[in-house]
């Protein structure tokens, strides 16, 4: 109970006067060691280079580097014209190719924020121009951009698998039928929402027009059949996957759109390092974090406590949804997975949970934590980006967080919506 104490307290001390993450993760590693009496500064150091030593996390410097060309380079924008020429004309149409747009680009980039800040930089002046309703039209933008996470390739799925030793390629094939749902989820929300305030829709496109736009993004659209076949047929594993991305994304954007000279190329690189640089900091953060947590024994202490429902896996998965949906609101998806997906891996394997299906719940639930205050990091580049206030994206956001929640109970309840699809993808 002291262990737990202190690492509730340490952990979350450091976040609320302002510590980054990281640091607030090694600084608790330290402090368990302190109350263990087993500090070590050789081996602190060791399990720090431990966290980003390891080569499936190749993948995510080479994702993020093709969320980043992608941006850039002309990717993300050719498929956005491509869903306002196909459903722009639908009475809020706007929406429509929001929507459409996020589950494109979530099977290119993997990158929640990478492609709402993509959504929102290019569709959130439209919606004003139209006179959508601020709120609601961030709150989309926000809802589609965690679609990311959940259609591969996803970089959390990338963090979980390696985190949890379960297969990459499976949690990535698990994806698939969800992150459609979550499309389709959405489409009925902002339908509703259109109607209700007589949303505009924008003219009407000829057909040559559309085919106009099909052509240009073709190149932009080959993008996730090439991954996904890829992987699929055997030709590339995850991380090698990661690497064909970022290639083919600079090829594209370079030589076949030629919207990225070499100028503007160290921009991206280095945007792209920076965000590498914290996230494999974080990796190596958490497992000092998981490796005191390991010696302190908290995984027994945490399954006794959900001794009581081991034999009830959809009450177990229910509870664990729950409480992971609590820490969501307060941690961002990354340092959840390296936080608590060591420990509750093993529990859901205990009740005889399915590894993936486990995993594919995990990310999601924890995508949902990117659009739920006070964190909401999503939310935070959507309001960012449209000047907006904090409050009024988070508003925006209730009908489409209701609509995935909603989703989260369906999953919980049919596990089947998960395992099925994806034993037909096996």
């Amino acid at each position: 109970m002291i262990v737990t104490a202190i690492f509730l307290a340490v952990l979350i001390g450091g976040m609320v006067i302002g510590m980054p993450i990281a640091h607030a993760l090694v600084l608790t590693g330290v402090a368990l060691m302190w109350h263990l009496d087993f500090f070590d500064s050789q081996l602190l150091a060791q399990n720090l280079q431990a966290g980003f030593d390891n080569f499936p996390l190749l993948a995510v410097p080479f994702f993020i580097l093709a969320g980043e060309l992608m941006n850039a380079g002309g990717l993300s924008r050719r498929i956005i014209d491509l869903a306002r020429a196909f459903v722009g004309h639908i009475r809020g149409g706007l929406g429509f190719v929001a929507i459409g747009a996020a589950v494109l680009l979530a099977s290119m980039s993997g990158s929640a924020i990478a492609d709402t800040a993509a959504l929102a930089t290019i569709l959130l002046p439209m919606m004003r121009q139209q006179q959508y309703p601020a709120s609601y039209s961030a709150g989309l933008l926000a809802s589609g951009g965690i679609i990311a996470p959940i259609i591969p390739p996803s970089m959390p799925f990338v963090i979980y698998g390696v985190t949890t030793n379960t297969s990459i390629s499976q949690l990535f094939l698990a994806g698939v039928f969800p992150g459609l749902m979550m499309g389709a989820f959405l489409v009925v929300a902002w339908w509703g929402i259109a109607r209700r305030h007589k949303l505009a829709a924008l003219a009407r496109v000829g057909w040559k027009d559309r085919l106009r736009a099909l052509a240009g993004s073709f190149w932009a659209l080959m993008m996730p059949v090439i991954i996904l076949g890829g992987l699929k047929g055997g030709l590339f594993t995850p991380t090698e996957a990661a690497v064909v991305a970022a290639v083919y994304a600079l090829l594209v954007s370079t030589l076949v759109y030629r919207e990225l000279n070499p100028r503007q190329l160290y921009d991206v690189f280095l945007a792209a390092g920076k965000t590498t640089a914290v996230v494999m900091f974080l990796c190596g953060a958490a497992t000092v974090t998981a490796y005191m947590i390991t010696l302190a024994d908290l995984p027994s202490m945490l399954a006794d406590s959900f001794a009581g429902v081991m034999s009830e896996p959809v009450l177990f998965m229910a509870l664990m949804m729950l409480f992971l949906l609590v820490v969501g609101t307060a941690m961002d998806l990354t340092p959840t997975i390296l936080i608590f997906g060591p420990v509750c891996a093993p529990l859901a394997a205990k009740a005889g949970i399915d590894p993936v299906y486990f995993g594919f719940m995990f990310i999601f639930v924890g995508g949902i934590g990117l659009i739920t205050p006070p964190v909401g990091t999503v939310q935070n580049v959507v309001a960012g980006v449209g000047r907006l206030r904090m409050e009024t994206v988070i508003r925006g956001t209730t009908p489409f967080l209701a609509a995935y929640v909603l989703m989260l109970a369906l999953f919980v309840v049919f596990p089947g919506l998960v395992t099925t699809p994806l034993g037909w993808l096996r």
